[in-house]
């Protein structure tokens, strides 16, 4: 599979579903394409809004500033450590509102043969088509390709590296912009990090 394939936004639309995003959401409504177990994710994706993001999925534990889930999105089990960004910025400034909620995903999918896939959802807004993104941890950047509201490394046999660094780190930064022109920077704090994923390691292996 490409590193750059569509194909591989496909488990993040299925953990957005089972988070109970609003279903206004345009990943949740995303027409990209997708393999055919796209279509048990129809029900979910329909699901209520929820001001509770994750309302349908099932905490493990909370580690520091990172959480440890578990869910079932079209009936294959995935689990996650999830963190909101300690801050953010923009450019010009304030153009985001606290609506504009954004995640980054640490994900294991046993069925797929998945472990530790790197990758950030924004809700309320889409990062600009065709425009990459980057993560930065200390002083090491690694680009993100964007899709919609989601965001992957680019290179997947960098992760490994990415999740060793952020075990050990104190925080990283994502650097993007949206489909109207905003430079958003996204700090998130790394401390329960490495707890976080034993845990979400302990539940899928």
């Amino acid at each position: 599979m490409s590193q750059n394939s569509p194909f591989r936004s496909f488990p993040l639309l299925l953990i957005a579903a089972a988070l109970a995003l609003p279903a206004g959401s345009a990943l949740a409504q995303t027409g990209k394409p997708a393999p055919k177990p796209a279509a048990a994710a129809a029900p979910a994706a329909a699901a209520p809004a929820s001001n509770n993001p994750v309302a349908q999925a099932t905490l493990l534990g909370q580690f520091g500033d990172w959480g440890a889930y578990t869910a079932t999105p079209g009936g294959k089990k995935v689990c996650f450590a999830l963190a909101k960004p300690s801050s953010s910025a923009d450019v010009p400034a304030n153009r985001r509102t606290a609506a504009n909620i954004v995640y980054m995903f640490i994900s294991t999918r046993p069925s797929e043969k998945v472990k530790d896939e790197v990758s950030v959802l924004v809700t309320g807004y889409q990062f600009k088509p065709s425009a990459d993104a980057s993560l930065s941890i200390g002083s090491s950047p690694f680009v993100m390709y964007t899709q919609n509201e989601g965001a992957w490394i680019k290179n997947a046999s960098d992760e490994k590296s990415i999740v060793d660094q952020m075990r050990k780190g104190a925080d990283a930064t994502v650097k993007a912009t949206t489909s109207r022109g905003t430079q958003t920077t996204d700090t998130f704090s790394l401390k329960g990090i490495a707890q976080a994923l034993d845990r979400v390691a302990q539940e899928c292996k």
